[in-house]
């Protein structure tokens, strides 16, 4: 496989495993429509295109003018909170507009496709860390929207003979090793990327959301993975797609929680600076501990984290925030 079509290659972990791919020899067209995207986080050699997965016009367009072995979908909403309060939104793009995406391949008999899911399909867990069997109970739109996908490509692989890989992702994080790319979201709601706004002094303090969790320290435990290496696993699942022919899911995340007190002291190591903390009440719907077991994307992917420590990942974040300090 050579030449690929990326959806949300602007976007955060979209235009990370661009970067990756295009290292790795590929030809990668980019689909966004800048909604959440950054014209300038897509490199040089991609070819960008601006428009929404949702235009059957521009898919036509793109698939018949380059030769695509495999599709590569991160163009979602990916916001929770959001979710809840505007589910409409995460239907029509999560779900309606990736159909589209999906028939437009079917067409032109594009039979690979990569989809970036969550960790938040699986609501509460049953149990941590969390394998592939767990129940599934998503317990807001972003991850329903997401679970739907799931649950459709069995059938597409049945009538079309579409091939899939579902990677879920617990939390992304960190950035680009050599400084080129990292994480900007307008408005920023992910935890390293705003405690390390408090960090460069452009946040006063940090809100923690509950510290009476049944955890060691009281705070959310959550399982951080690095960016670089989710694009390394969206990499093997295409090399998976094309020597086994045949679908699969997997869980990604490094197998180590940390809690919301141990990344805000990670900051404090990494970069020197105090971080004032504010405790506020809980949110609706967050677990105590969200953990991966990713056993089975190491055992069937050969996935290898080469970016597994929470300072490590915290650098590489900080590295990225002082060059794009505002």
């Amino acid at each position: 496989m050579k030449n690929l079509l990326v959806t949300g290659g602007a976007g955060y972990i979209g235009s990370h495993n661009v970067k990756f791919l295009l290292e790795k020899g590929f030809q990668v067209v980019v689909l966004d429509d800048l909604s959440g995207g950054f014209l300038d986080a897509v490199q040089n050699e991609a070819i960008f295109v601006e428009g929404n997965i949702g235009s059957v016009e521009i898919l036509d367009a793109l698939f018949e003018k380059y030769n695509f072995d495999a599709v590569l979908n991160f163009a979602s909403f990916i916001e929770v909170g959001e979710s809840v309060q505007n589910p409409s939104k995460y239907y029509l793009n999560n779900v309606a507009n990736t159909l589209v995406l999906l028939d437009a391949m079917v067409r032109h008999k594009i039979k690979k496709f990569i989809f970036s899911s969550t960790a938040a399909i699986f609501g509460i867990p049953d149990h941590v860390p969390i394998d592939e069997t767990q129940p599934k109970h998503p317990i807001n739109a972003y991850g329903r929207s997401k679970l739907m996908i799931e649950q459709l490509l069995p059938d597409y692989s049945k009538a079309y003979g579409l091939q899939s890989v579902c990677l879920r992702y617990f939390n992304a994080a960190g950035a680009d090793p050599k400084g080129h790319l990292g994480e900007r979201h307008d408005p920023e709601t992910h935890l390293i990327p705003l405690v390390l706004q408090v960090a460069s002094d452009t946040r006063d303090s940090i809100t923690i959301f509950g510290n009476d969790y049944d955890t060691p320290d009281g705070t959310c435990v959550r399982d951080y993975v690095h960016v670089q290496d989710l694009a390394q696993a969206h990499w093997l699942a295409l090399n998976y797609l094309e020597k086994h022919k045949q679908s699969a899911e997997f869980n990604l995340g490094n197998g180590s929680g940390y809690s919301i007190h141990e990344v805000i002291n990670s900051v404090r190591e990494v970069t020197g600076h105090n971080i004032p903390v504010e405790i506020g009440a809980r949110r609706e719907g967050d677990p105590a501990r969200l953990v991966a077991d990713s056993r089975l994307a190491k055992e069937q992917l050969a996935w290898a984290p080469e970016f597994s420590g929470l300072n490590e990942i915290v650098r590489h974040a900080w590295n990225w925030e002082q060059q794009n300090k505002t």
